[in-house]
């Protein structure tokens, strides 16, 4: 995904980006592939700074065993999601460059190669970490090297909870290679008849799920553990009784999460989401692991069979295999080891108020939440909760992309039940929740909601709860804006922002979107909203073409954006010539990013900044300076081409002046951050700033006590002061660099 004149790639440093470039010439085309940077290379680099956390001594060791497993996790979605996309495109003869000038082939060797090294990486701090555990007395232990009687006992354990789970497939002539199910970790064991000759190959699925067994199981209730697989190994006797066993060894399949539905053969979405999921159960391997020292014949034979080709597909897995399981070790319960606690503190407008939250909004304006810092609780749920029991709410819509059983869904159902009308737009194809949301779509048709799934051809990605309550004599429209999902879980991990409201034509303009994603034709256009597919990335552009002219006039244009990811060739295009024509441009990127700050005479009024701590950066912030004239926008989109040209996305204005100051505060907060932002060079190569003083704040703990400050500010009926101060004191401790 580069252009063909750019050097290889080097997977040996751990904090910094896998690409180098050449100089960008001087009369360089802004659509040259060699302006932009790889989209898979570039999540690979942010996967290698969320690995360096779990190297970092500054965390809490148990914290760095949770980045160690998310790791894992991630890198088995890049293999279902982009490895297997770019064998697709592969299989099916595609030879076009992308934007940054690579074929598919040419993607995948690339990626082969840098996953490789980042493998490396990530089976060295494995190491590190367990000995690390060791000295507090938590460990994954080999079980011969147990105490006989803690082995005995484990045995006990394995033949009443273990054995009975186990179902030896044997393989041979009359027996046909076994179907291995995605990600689950398998034995291949060889075994013979004593005094016999002949080998014989039996599968063992080793039985890793909440119903069965965890992975790791503790020895005689300490802190010391032994993996299913070991505890397999070491009593097959009992499953191949009166056999001698010849070998044994653990591996593991990666499928292709990427199939392919025939969307216009189907008659009902539900059904077609349902035999996707079928069929990505069957998908393409493309990915082996092994354990080493495997037999050669027997790796061999397992990528025959699996169709993979050996020396590309085949990785060998030092250490423990399926590193995502470590989140089990993560969950000790051992304060000292994890972070300090984080209890998420109510906005301070709703937090001693209990009337109903509509009065609150209809009389303070809108309310600008912030998760993780605020509870999702007491804001989002008594939010939708209080529209489900007040009897002056008429209608509830809204649209679900990932969420979890509990408040959201009760008070759906209870305001149905209550008479209101309820529609809810489930989003069917929101990717490895399609069994979930297929779930609570038939649960809420099956309390009379109106549930639809969208428009065809587009994924409904918005962040959208609208409700129609009639106050005094009039109808009035309330929503709630957000960039997370209405999850409880995610709302205590991830950064997210939600704006409660009912501006008049925010909620004319929601008004038709949602007639539109239960009905047909678009509105032509909005009043306040932007839209995706319809006017979001051309008004994005307009306002980038605007900020220049303002430069031109005025000499102080500025555009900053923040985001989970800037992929989109025409907003990345965009950007270029704002920073050609000198206007400053600031982006905060989580993961994959195009874009590439300081390049001479292209790029040098531009930097890239990536924020990684222990909450996952999600929400999505976009400012103008307008020549003074300040615009912000926040909302669901990333700058991709997905969702800017083939999903339902809104962002929403921010147009009340206290709220605007909130928003402020975060990016200035995060642009200064010294203890966990890194910055992107020329080249994509990623450094972490390090401050002089390792106790100082990263940019999440900062706004920790922002929250903790603003409600303590409150309960003195300082509110109105209090957003001011702080964005005072912060800008003052900036100019003091003193952060």
């Amino acid at each position: 995904m580069y252009s063909e004149v750019q050097d290889p790639i080097e997977d040996e440093t751990l904090s910094n980006q896998t690409i180098v470039t050449p100089p960008v010439p001087d009369d360089i085309d802004l659509d040259d592939p060699i302006l932009y940077l790889s989209r898979e290379l570039t999540w690979l680099a942010f996967n290698r700074r969320v690995l360096h956390e779990a190297e970092d001594p500054r965390n809490p060791l148990l914290e760095r065993v949770k980045f160690l497993a998310i790791v894992s996790n991630n890198l088995d979605e890049f293999f279902m999601k982009r490895i297997g996309g770019l064998k697709q495109q592969i299989a099916a003869g595609v030879h076009t460059p992308s934007l940054d000038g690579r074929t598919p082939l040419q993607q995948l060797n690339e990626c082969q190669s840098a996953v490789r090294g980042f493998i490396r990486e990530q089976q060295r701090v494995y190491g590190e970490l367990m000995l690390a555990l060791d000295e507090y007395d938590i460990r994954i232990a080999r079980h011969a090297d147990l105490p006989e009687d803690a082995r005995e006992r484990l045995r006990e354990h394995f033949r009443a909870n273990i054995f009975p789970m186990l179902t030896p497939l044997a393989m041979d002539p009359a027996h046909p290679f076994p179907f291995i199910s995605n990600l689950t970790l398998n034995l291949l064991v060889t075994l013979r008849y004593p005094g016999g000759n002949e080998v014989y190959m039996a599968r063992v699925k080793v039985p890793v799920n909440k119903d069965v067994s965890k992975r790791l199981i503790a020895v005689d209730g300490t802190h010391t553990y032994v993996t299913l697989e070991d505890l397999i190994v070491n009593n097959l006797d009992m499953l191949f009784p009166g056999m001698e066993i010849v070998s044994c060894a653990l591996f593991r399949v990666t499928r292709n999460a990427i199939v392919e539905p025939d969307v216009e053969a189907a008659n009902d979405l539900l059904e077609m989401i349902e035999s996707e999921l079928r069929e990505r159960h069957f998908a393409p391997i493309v990915r082996l692991e092994v354990q080493p020292g495997m037999e050669p014949v027997h790796r061999g034979m397992l990528a025959a069979e699996l169709g993979l080709n050996e020396e590309e597909d085949v990785i060998e897995a030092e250490g423990m295999m399926a590193l995502s399981n470590l989140f089990e070790i993560a969950a000790i319960d051992r304060p000292e080891l994890h972070d300090k606690t984080h209890r998420p503190v109510d906005h301070p407008l709703l937090a001693n108020d209990r009337r109903n939250i509509f009065h609150i909004i209809r009389e303070n304006g809108p309310i600008l939440l912030q998760h993780p810092y605020q509870p999702f609780s007491t804001s989002v749920e008594r939010f939708l909760r209080t529209a489900s029991e007040d009897p002056k709410v008429l209608a509830i819509k809204m649209t679900l992309y990932r969420t979890s059983a509990g408040a959201i869904l009760d008070s759906l159902i209870q305001a149905a039940r209550n008479g209101k009308q309820v529609a809810v737009l489930v989003e069917l194809k929101a990717r490895f929740d399609e069994a979930a949301n297929i779930q609570w779509a038939r649960r809420l048709e099956a309390e009379g909601i109106h549930v639809n799934y969208g428009v065809m051809g587009l994924k409904t990605h918005s962040k959208l709860i609208f409700v129609v309550r009639r106050d005094y004599s009039q109808l009035r429209r309330y929503y709630h804006i957000g960039t997370g999902n209405y999850h409880s879980g995610t709302a205590k991990l991830y950064t997210d922002l939600g704006m409660l409201g009912c501006d008049e034509d925010i909620g004319q303009d929601l008004t038709e979107l949602f007639n539109y994603l239960t009905g047909y034709s678009p509105p032509p256009s909005y009043r306040k909203i932007l839209a995706a597919p319809y006017n979001l990335k051309r008004a994005i552009i307009d306002k980038i073409n605007r900020e220049i002219e303002h430069h031109k006039r005025e000499d102080n244009g500025l555009i900053q954006m923040k985001m989970n990811a800037l992929e989109d060739p025409d907003i990345t295009r965009a950007l270029y010539k704002a920073s050609r024509a000198g206007v400053q441009v600031d982006l905060i990127i989580r993961d994959t990013c195009r874009f590439r700050p300081g390049l001479p005479g292209i790029s040098e009024r531009a930097r890239v900044v990536s924020i990684v701590g222990r909450f996952l950066e999600h929400a999505r912030i976009i400012y103008f300076r307008n020549g003074g004239d300040e615009e912000y926008y926040i909302g669901s989109a990333d700058m991709m081409r997905r969702n800017l040209d083939s999903r339902v996305e809104v962002h929403a204005p921010v147009e009340n002046p206290e709220l605007r100051q909130e928003l402020r505060l975060i990016l200035d907060v995060q642009f200064a951050d010294s203890r966990s932002a890194w910055d992107m060079d020329a080249n994509g190569n990623y450094t972490q700033r390090t401050p002089e003083d390792d106790s100082k704040k990263g940019a999440q703990e900062t706004l920790i006590g922002v929250a903790e400050k603003r409600l303590a500010a409150a309960a003195k009926h300082k509110e109105k002061k209090v957003r001011s101060r702080l964005l005072s004191h912060f800008q003052w401790r900036l100019r003091d660099k003193n952060l």
